[in-house]
């Protein structure tokens, strides 16, 4: 019996994944040079917030943890919808906002 597994989304892509527009929430804005908009690309989550830290670095520690998941202060939303798993593919048309929870006191 042979399994075969879905194309990774890069291939489906290109090489180099969608080239998304990223909305920056106002906490990071000292990253992307008070910038609430940027564009990155990557066929994944996962690609797209490593080609922000290369574009603005130190960005992806802020929103990603040492295992490679989503803090759980950060939200992020592919085209207004809530998503969580680094894996997720993203398409040339779709937009991503990060959205980050306030505490206090």
């Amino acid at each position: 019996m042979v399994l075969h597994s879905p194309a990774p989304a890069s291939y489906l892509l290109g090489r180099d994944g969608a080239h998304v527009k990223v909305r920056i929430p106002t906490p990071l804005f000292s990253y992307t040079s008070n910038r609430a908009q940027v564009e990155a690309t990557g066929a994944t989550v996962a690609e797209l917030t490593s080609d922000l830290d290369r574009q603005f670095p130190g960005l992806r520690f802020r929103v990603i943890d040492e295992q490679n998941q989503i803090r759980p202060h950060v939200k992020f939303f592919i085209n207004q919808t809530q998503v969580w798993d680094m894996a997720t593919p993203l398409a040339p048309t779709d937009e991503v906002a990060i959205v980050q929870a306030f505490s206090g006191g």
